[in-house]
């Protein structure tokens, strides 16, 4: 390839070759302030599930004597890891939405509508923690099939990740109102998400 023809249109190799013709790659600032705490939970709790399941699979199949509490803890290092993370998808706007209609609607209509959305996120949010709370009441304190623990640190990570989606759904909701608009509305928002 000609270097003159890559230094001169503008595709994206047109920034990698400098005056010398040679490649010339730089790295963005890496910006850690954008992470909550949501976020290295989720990270620290993935890791975690990460070393119990290579731990597994090292005494499953390196020492052919498997570690019985392995797979009963890695069930409930996903489930946590799951509720955890799904506050960082409130906080990002990330979870699924059908967007459709907001394309037909009317712009008064379509703000009515998301602003319905986030008022119903937060009072299921809200419904969950409620119930998740009289569920540890119920069963918390039965036992762990293999490890003897209490259910009800499983059922307390639960109801911890439905309380940081619940004030992350707050959090989008005031966001939403003091921007007059939501991603449902403008998609190009969801690029400013923090």
């Amino acid at each position: 390839m000609d270097d003159t023809l890559s230094r001169d249109t503008a595709t994206p190799e047109a920034h990698l070759i400098n005056e010398a013709g040679e490649f010339e790659i730089h790295d963005e600032a890496i910006d850690l302030a954008r992470y909550r705490a949501e976020d290295w939970l989720a990270l620290a709790l993935f890791w975690l599930l990460g070393l119990t399941v290579f731990y597994q699979f090292f005494t499953r199949y390196a020492l052919n004597d498997s570690a019985a509490w392995t797979e009963e803890i890695a069930r409930y290092l996903l489930v946590t890891t799951v509720f955890v993370g799904a506050a960082m998808c409130v906080r990002k706007n990330n979870h699924i939405q059908v967007d459709f209609f907001y394309h037909l609607l009317p712009a008064r209509l379509m703000r009515v509508m998301s602003t319905l959305v986030d008022l119903v996120r937060i009072v299921f949010f809200a419904a969950c923690i409620g119930l998740t709370w009289q569920l540890m009441q119920r069963i918390g304190s039965s036992r762990m099939a293999v490890v003897d623990l209490p259910m009800g640190l499983v059922y307390g990570a639960v109801l911890v990740g439905f309380g940081l989606m619940t004030w992350r759904s707050i959090g989008v909701a005031v966001a939403n109102w003091k921007r007059g608009a939501s991603v449902l509305e403008k998609p190009e928002l969801a690029e400013m998400q923090p």
